[in-house]
This record gives C-alpha cells, structure tokens and sequence, in this order.
C-alpha cells in the first residue's frame, strides 16, 4: 500500500513495520511478547479538520503487546515519520509504554492454532473422542472459544474453551454434529491444557443432514432465476481519493479498524456550496452474544465479538457477484498478526451504488401531471465471520441527507445435541436430535456528533397525544414533547415506540431560517435490550446492552461500549462507568451510543445456514436544510413513464401523454 495521504489513513505495512520494531526495542526485557493491535492513534480532531490535502501531518501508532511468559499487558504510543511519506525502520519513537493490570488481551488468530494443537495432543480429550467412538482427529473441528468471568476458569490465567465438533467429511457442515459433554480449557500463554470436562451422558451424535454449499447437498439449484445485471456504462458516481471519498454532496473519509471494523470519518455534506459537518466518527464500539442456555455446557458463552475477536482482525476478502454487485471499488486493508507482521487484506470495504427505489413522487390530478423521482444510495459495507456467525455492516448514504446503517446477520446458528425425547425450555428444535439455544445479538454504535460543528446538545423527543380538554374537544390533537439531555447522569435512555421516541443532535448556536437550532435526528431500531439480569456475569460486562441510547461527553479514549478489555473481565467498564463522571453535555462535544439488536428463538427455517436477518437505524436532518435537499434530482432520463408497460422503462420529466 502507498504512502499515508490523510491523517485518519490507517497505517501502511511500512508503518507498522516501523511501530513494531520500535516497540520490541522498547521492551526488549520481555520474554515473550506477541503483538494483539498495531493500529492507528487517531490524531485530534482539529487538526484532522484543518488538514488540507497535500500538507504534512504527524503520525503515530497504537501497539498492543502481552507478554506470553507472564501474561502482562502493554499499552505504547509510537511516533512516526511525518507524512505523507512511508516510514521507515528507523523513523519511529516511543513516546510512552505502560502496563495494564488486570486485563486479558483479545484472542489471536494464532491462538486458535496453538489451542487446537495442544487439544489435539492431550490424551484426556482423545479418551473423550474415543469415549463417543471417534478415533480420526482429522475429522473433528474444535472452536476456540473465549471464557466469559466465571468461577469456572482457572483464576490469573488467559483462558479458552475449546469445544468440539464432527465433520462427516471434508467440507461437511461441523455445527450438524456437536460433540456434547466434552470440552478443555487451555491457557494461551503458556500452551497448557489445564482442565478437560468430560461428563456424562455421552449424547449420540446427531443424524442430521446439515450440508448446504452444493447442488448435491440441496437436491438441485433452482432453475427459475432471470439473469439480472446491473451497469454503469459511465463508471460509477462517485470518486476515490485514497481513502477518501466524494459522491454527489458527501465526503467522508473511510478505513478499517482492528477492533471496530468499518470506520466512517469526518462525514460531510455539500449543502448550496458549503461543506457542512455531521458526523466525525461512525462505527461498531461493541456487539454481544450472550446465550440464554444454562447448560454448563452453554452458560459461559457471552462472546464480545469486538473487543474479544475484532471485527476488523476477522473481516472478510470480498468477491464481486458474490458480496457486492454493480460497478465496485474496493479498499484493502492492513491486518498485523502476533509477531507484528503486516499483512494486506485485499478488498476488505466495497463501494457502489443502488437503485433505492422512489425518492420522491406526486401525481396532480388536478392536471394530470405526475413527478417522479429514482432514490439512488452510496452504500460502502464490510463482513466480518466471527466463529459460526457472519455479519453485514452496510452504511448507506442518501440523496436526501439520511444516513442509515443496516447490519445483516448470516451463518450457522450454534447447536447442541439432544436427546429426541428430551424437554427443551431454552432453545427450539432444528432436528429432532439437534438444538439451537436461545441467544441475543446485541451491537453498540458510537457516534461522534459534529452537527455544523462539535458543539451539539441531545434531546428527546416524543410525539404523544395531548391530554383532553378545552384545547383538544375532540382528543385526537397531538404534540410533540421534548427533554434535553444535560448531564450524563440522564443519558441512559430506552426506546418508546408508542411516542415514536427519536433522539435529536442540535446546535443551538447554528439557526436556520425560521430560527430553529440545526440538528439530526437519531431514528433507533425499536427491538430488546440484554435480556440477562444486570446482576449476572453478562449483564455485568455487558452494561452497554441494556439501555438503547448512551450520551457522553467526548473524550479520546472512551471507544468501546465494554470498556477496551472485555475479555475475561468482571464488569463494570465502558458506559456504566464514563457516565458516573455525570459530565455536563449542553453544547459541547457530544457522543452518542445507539444499542441495537435482536433476539433469536431460531426457527427450522435457519438450519443448515441462516438466511440473513436484519437490524437497522438511521440518521435524518431535522431542520438541518432549508428545504428538500433531494428535490434538485434530475428525472432519470427525458422521457414518460406509462402505466402497465413492460420492459426496462425510464422514469423522467413527466407530463401528459405524447
């Protein structure tokens, strides 16, 4: 990858490189150091919003390193060469480096290898294969799974669980056979095995058929599907600059997080001549699986799919006709494994455009006119397969100044074998000796408002009916009723659907025309919140999840929804404890978390692999333009539309008919 050309770039291979050997001079006494983020230090906002393209701008690293011999956690700030410029081997400085206490690192991609490895080796497990009559290891697929903070894990020690599953031959579908009542913890610092459960009963593997991936498997592809192509002779609308993109009036800078996955920087919009500033930052700070199953064999499985994998670290190369269709760009990413080696993830985001059906229409009968318009969308997504689970993060951006964010959830649910006869109370049949607990996918979205600026004010606002009276004689009169949200202390907020509760970021210091402050109106998803007890371990770590809306007062390292250190942690870290400080948020630089999700009860219908579901909320201007901003959309081409033709048909200017 070329040389940084904004401050918000993510680092180059070369930077890393250089970040990494200035960490392991730093910290040469360590015996054995592994590396869980090398990742860009965001620089401060005003000088990413001063930048102008061309200048040069400082840079600097996060490094993330644990030392395997003791299990230590260090934190360092590197600082690179100036750029754009590629940094070399010698251009980089530490500027600081401290030792977390207390904390566990995420789980690596290598530390899935070594688990498997060790678990493979330790005669306890195979008597516990052989003990359900299975002898080849070959066949057997073993999920390193993170621990939860229970009394069950050895105290001190950076643990998994690794759990089993059967594969009826290469490519076969692992989830069709769980291996039940066999599991191992392993300590991914020193390598050890340091506890096998092996308890009865033995469950009888599974009968089921659970193959999807060929026409033999599904019993023959359809043969009723049209061709559908989509084409821009032209190229697309929208124009790539590094990592930076323009299309028809926005401008925003992208990138790929670690921890976060896709991030939306620095998002503007062109309204008469004039870029006006929205949002400064947008992505995923946190998403939890917590299952509802209190099987010991199931209770312990709350994954963090952030902080305790990373949705970058996990995010997918994507392929074109099969993630993305139309006329694609792409951006690579950077993923740095536990030795600090770079690597480049090709086409880690897709850009494109989409036909979004109808923007706007009127028919006057009065005349016969009819106006329409095509809604048209930038859509810029990025997937990420965490274990059996993939997930969709779709950003749409809208000729009418919305902003939507749609996450999309495939994959294979996770099992548990049963007997026939057996009563379940806490998960659904997808077999009759094959089960799915029930569980929750909770996401946390953190938006850092810059509404005309980073002086911005929350409130909510309910529509209600207004109470009967001399002013309402006939009880149907509405009103709206607004609370500003002044300190962090009432910050923690939940959905009404029956007020249509929104949240509106306002600048009271920006007017528009009739006098109103400028603002953006946060649309939720109106579904559950954690459904765990506060008091249990999850509800606990998980704090983020049970409450819709967060409001903070900004500051640089307040990311993640659970805190930077989810994995093993007790709880209490993140939100639940930042708005303790009860910091004043009446105009100033605002954050706002939005928690959106679902609960699964799965269905037969989502075996052997989910169709996808979906999850969704948006942003809309709310007296942030004068007018319309989507009504300067030109028809799609002169011309008429008729009604009950057939064919490809144009919309256009519309009038009578010729």
């Amino acid at each position: 990858m070329s040389a940084a050309r904004h401050p918000l770039d993510p680092l180059t291979e070369a930077e890393v490189r250089a970040a990494v050997a200035a960490a392991r001079g730093a910290t040469a006494e360590l015996g054995l150091p592994a590396f869980w983020q090398v990742s860009l230090q965001d620089p401060p906002k005003a000088e990413v919003v001063a930048h102008v393209a061309g200048a040069r701008f400082e840079r600097r690293a996060f490094v993330g390193m644990v030392d395997r011999a003791d299990g230590a956690v260090y934190e360092l700030l590197v600082r690179l060469a100036d750029a754009p410029a590629e940094a070399s081997a010698g251009g980089a400085t530490v500027e600081s480096c401290r030792r977390i206490e207390g904390v566990q690192p995420p789980i690596l991609p290598e530390d899935y290898t070594a688990a498997i490895a060790a678990v493979e080796a330790d005669e306890r497990f195979r008597i516990g294969l052989r003990r359900r009559g299975i002898e080849d290891l070959s066949l057997i697929q073993i999920d390193a799974l993170t621990a939860g903070h229970f009394p069950q894990n050895p105290e001190g020690r950076r643990i998994i669980w690794a759990t089993p599953y059967l594969r009826q031959g290469p490519g076969s579908n692992p989830y069709a056979r769980p291996i039940e009542h066999l599991r191992a913890a392993v300590d991914l610092n020193s390598g050890e095995v340091v506890e096998v459960i092996d308890d009865d009963p033995v469950v009888p593997l599974s009968t089921v058929d659970g193959d999807y991936a060929t026409e033999a498997d599904v019993g023959g592809w359809r043969t009723d599907i049209a061709p559908l192509e989509i084409v821009q002779p032209d190229g697309p609308g929208f124009r790539l600059d590094g990592n930076e993109i323009a299309w028809q009036r926005w401008r925003m800078h992208i990138g790929l997080h670690p921890v976060d996955g896709l991030v939306l920087s620095h998002i503007r919009y062109e309204d008469e001549g004039v870029e006006r500033q929205i949002v400064y930052r947008a992505a995923v700070s946190e998403m939890v699986v917590p299952y509802g199953d209190p099987h010991k064999g199931f209770y312990w499985r709350t994954y963090f799919d952030g902080g305790e994998y990373g949705l970058g670290r996990n995010a997918n190369s994507l392929t074109l006709g099969c993630d993305c269709l139309g006329e694609i760009r792409y951006l690579d990413g950077v993923q740095v494994d536990a030795a600090g080696e770079p690597s480049v993830l090709t086409n880690a985001i897709c850009i494109h455009e989409e036909d979004d059906s109808i923007l706007w229409k009127h028919t006057d009968p009065g005349i016969g006119d009819v106006q329409v318009r095509r809604s048209r969308r930038l859509v810029i997504s990025s997937i990420a397969t965490v274990g059996n689970y993939d997930y969709g993060f779709y950003w749409s951006f809208f000729q009418d100044g919305s902003i939507e964010l749609e996450v999309k959830l495939t994959g294979i649910v996770l099992t548990r074998g049963v007997f026939p006869d057996q009563e379940l109370r806490h998960g659904e049949r997808v077999a009759p000796d094959l089960a799915a607990p029930h569980h929750q996918h909770l996401f946390n979205v953190r938006l850092d408002m810059a509404v005309d600026g980073f002086e911005n004010t929350v409130e909510e606002v309910d529509l209600v009916a207004c109470e009967a009276g001399p002013d309402n004689p006939w009880g149907q009169a509405l009103e709206t009723r607004v609370e500003t949200i002044e300190r962090e202390s009432a910050g923690k907020r939940s959905v009404e659907p029956a007020a249509n509760r929104s949240w509106r970021i306002v600048n009271r210091g920006v007017r528009n025309h009739l006098g109103e402050p400028v603002g953006y109106r946060l649309v939720p998803f109106n579904g559950p919140t954690l459904l765990a007890s506060p008091d249990s371990s999850v509800g606990r770590r998980a704090g983020f999840a049970g409450a819709h809306l967060w409001v903070t007062r900004y500051a640089p390292d307040e990311l993640h929804a659970a805190g930077d250190y989810p994995n093993q942690h007790p709880g209490g870290a993140g939100l639940p404890e930042w708005i303790e400080q009860d910091r004043d948020l009446l105009d100033t630089d605002v954050v706002v978390w939005h928690t959106l999700g679902v609960s699964h009860a799965v269905r037969p219908e989502d075996w052997p692999i989910m169709p996808v579901d979906r999850v969704a909320f948006m942003l809309r201007p709310v007296g942030f333009f004068r007018r319309n901003p989507a009504v300067d959309v030109p028809p799609s081409e002169p011309g008429h539309c008729r009604a009950g033709g057939e064919g490809r048909g144009h919309c256009g200017s519309l009038g009578s008919d010729e």
